[in-house]
């Protein structure tokens, strides 16, 4: 298949989950006292946060990669009719719950690192965050029962569920184990969504070839 520009596009999902995983490790360096077994992944980028400059700096491409790949793959299958309509609508959910998520939590970033609601800007932070889970757990959902129906895609569909059973993961962990935990948990939650959308900017760059799985 001749790549057009949108495939190659596609590869933005990989240097995103790059950037998103070098800004999750590396940003607790310039945090002192910071514990990722505890404290959740947005602690690293609140407004008080130390790490706050080395985190925009390392999560820079995922910022905007994530979204412009998502985005691509949302028009690539809208023109190409790739699968049924489910599928696409599920694409489209995931796409608009990137969206919410990147410019959500820039406009409503947490003021103090920690997860006290004490304004509102933390409560509107926690809103965005309502409806990325919501919109992440819908679209995946679809996603999988797409990908049952259409067997051709029928790895898309397993990804999604193993994305989902990721983000199901880390609120289950975090009620049946000790606070001490909650950020180990919290992270299988925050990987999920970046990257099941590495996983479909691989696709975009295939140009979503049934015979890859």
């Amino acid at each position: 298949m001749n790549k057009k520009l949108i495939n190659w596009l596609g590869l933005l999902g990989i240097l995103s989950l790059a950037s998103y995983t070098a800004a999750v490790i590396f940003s607790p360096l310039a945090f002192p006292g910071y514990n990722w077994m505890e404290q959740a992944v947005s602690d690293l980028s609140a407004e008080s946060a130390p790490s706050r400059h080395l985190w925009d700096q390392l999560s820079a491409l995922y910022s905007a990669g994530s979204v412009v790949c998502v985005t691509c793959v949302a028009i690539y299958v809208s023109e190409n009719k790739v699968s049924t309509g489910l599928f696409r609508v599920g694409i489209y959910l995931f796409t608009i719950m990137n969206w919410i998520s990147k410019v959500g939590y820039h406009m409503f970033a947490l003021s103090d690192a920690g997860k006290d609601i004490a304004g509102v800007q933390e409560a509107m932070h926690m809103v965005v965050t309502v409806c990325v889970v919501l919109l992440s757990i819908v679209s995946l959902i679809i996603l999988i029962i797409a990908g049952c129906k259409d067997k051709p895609l029928k790895a898309v569909g397993i990804w999604a569920a193993i994305a989902l059973a990721m983000m199901f993961m880390g609120p289950v962990g975090m009620a049946a184990f000790p606070q001490k935990y909650f950020g180990i948990f919290e992270r299988f939650s925050t990987f999920a969504a970046v990257g099941y959308n590495a996983v479909l900017g691989v696709y975009l760059f295939k140009g979503f070839n049934p015979e890859i799985q």
